[in-house]
């Protein structure tokens, strides 16, 4: 059976993509809520593919969707310095604005959080391909909640 890829899902709280590999076959990979990178990891795209009822598995859907669920799992579990954290604090800074006046985020709010979101998944993906070239990092990010 062939698929149509990217499919894009989110497997408990990380975000997950799956590709066609040139030899026809599926290869996944999966957000690293430590590092904020994606790491190959194939062994869940049945389960992700197949599942009908499980709670902990939300899609597919679109990568529009794709983006902001990521950078979502990326502000909430990562920290460090740099310009990509201003601009999550910035994100941040509107949420909190909403919650102290008790009401939603307005369309104007919700339009530059997204804005700002596609902004840090491209800042992120061009630090991978620099990392991935060898050149060295221009952050590091670290984890909000380390491991007890």
């Amino acid at each position: 059976m062939a698929f149509q890829t990217p499919m894009f899902y989110k497997y408990y709280s990380r975000t997950y993509r799956i590709d066609s590999t040139p030899e026809g076959g599926l290869k996944g990979t999966i957000l690293n809520l430590r590092t904020g990178f994606f790491e190959e990891d194939s062994s869940h795209i049945r389960e992700l593919i197949w599942s009908t009822t499980e709670s902990n598995i939300r899609g597919p859907f679109n990568e529009e969707k794709f983006v902001r669920e990521t950078e979502v799992e990326r502000n909430q579990y990562l920290t460090g310095d740099g310009p990509i954290f201003a601009l999550y604090d910035t994100i941040r800074g509107i949420d909190d604005l909403a919650v102290r006046e008790g009401r939603s985020r307005t369309p104007q709010e919700v339009a530059l959080i997204h804005a700002l979101q596609k902004r840090t998944f491209k800042m992120w993906e061009d630090e991978a391909a620099r990392r991935a070239a060898g050149e060295a990092p221009t952050f590091e990010a670290k984890p909000r909640y380390p491991r007890q």
